[in-house]
């Protein structure tokens, strides 16, 4: 069967090709009747519009991309943060009758393949995810004029306008927690230097230490379990006698607790442990752990919405949504 065109449309609904054209591309000069005949007649005739043809009329391509500084292998992992991210920009998208273009961006080849993409005008708007060091994508893609948005603080000096989560507080608050717990010597398993995550949680268990007269500890990770489990035996090996350990993300605390437990040492009774996320696993360690409960589909959503509402040229506040503790039994 042939494809119904705008002609067997018009013809169908008694109106000119350029009346239903009009209609299709959300015109608000149509009248009411006549729009109602002609949205009657694409419904009977079941035409769907060239979305080619619509994007040269109206400019937009209805489509965002999300684009992430990360290789496959760790997109694709276990850590649940992508996933999270993807279907709730997905849905905040959906519900505005938008579609996402997801673009993996981890190595030169990857930025310019992104940069060729946007800048030939593919989608409306871009959210960077998963920024690391001076990355020079965001500077790139705001070069092409496409409305950017960042879903994290980019480390950069070149900033686009971003949503996050309160990383130092949230980290002062687990680290407040393990002091008030009694604990004396408090280590950490922090995140990469090259993400703001990682090192807004970094400055936020410093503030609480160097505060409550107690040595610093610090080990780096990846927010990897695996990099958690390679933390905590450095860790033990600077200091054998700690009693307590904030990780930057729940998976690392998850590796912390595995190598603890192969050391033989008990949590919470030997060693507290406190993660980062809230992660769905963090209800089913054993012990269940303590963590700081990270709004990931929340500040995507926010994400979405800014960047829908950005106006040309407009440098809208950062939204910064707040964390909380989890107390479990962990710690």
């Amino acid at each position: 069967m042939r494809r119904p065109t705008l002609e067997a449309v018009a013809a169908r609904a008694g109106v000119s090709r350029a009346t239903v054209s009009r209609v299709v591309n959300g015109s608000d000069t149509v009248k009411p009747e006549i729009r109602a005949a002609v949205l009657r007649a694409v419904e009977e005739l079941g035409y769907v519009p060239n979305s080619a043809a619509r994007s040269l009329v109206t400019q937009r391509t209805d489509s965002i991309g999300l684009v992430v500084s990360e290789p496959p292998s760790r997109v694709f992992s276990d850590d649940p943060f992508f996933s999270i991210v993807v279907r709730a920009v997905s849905q905040e998208l959906e519900n505005a009758d938008k579609q996402v273009v997801l673009m993996l961006a981890s190595s030169a080849a990857g930025h310019a393949r992104v940069e060729r993409y946007v800048a030939g005008g593919h989608v409306d708007g871009v959210i960077l995810l998963s920024l690391h060091g001076s990355d020079p994508l965001p500077a790139a893609l705001l070069r092409t004029g496409v409305p950017v948005v960042s879903h994290g603080r980019p480390v950069s000096t070149v900033r686009p306008p971003y949503c996050d989560c309160d990383n130092v507080g949230g980290a002062r608050a687990a680290v407040q927690h393990l002091v008030e717990k009694g604990r004396r010597r408090i280590a950490t398993i922090a995140g990469p230097p090259d993400m703001t995550a990682g090192l807004d949680r970094l400055a936020g268990y410093r503030e609480v230490v160097s505060g409550s007269d107690r040595r610093s500890l610090v080990a780096m990770g990846d927010f990897t379990r695996e990099s958690g489990a390679a933390a905590m035996r450095q860790l033990l090996e600077d200091d054998p006698d700690l009693d307590a350990v904030f990780a930057a993300s729940d998976l690392m605390a998850i590796g912390a607790m595995h190598t603890l437990r192969k050391a033989g040492r008990r949590v919470p009774d030997d060693v507290a442990v406190v993660g980062f996320d809230d992660i769905e696993a963090a209800r089913y360690t054993d012990p269940p752990l303590t963590t700081i409960r990270h709004p990931i589909a929340e500040v995507a959503q926010a994400i979405v919405r800014m960047l829908l509402s950005l106006e040309p040229g407009q440098r809208p506040e950062p939204v910064i949504l707040p964390t909380e503790l989890i107390v479990r039994d962990s710690a």
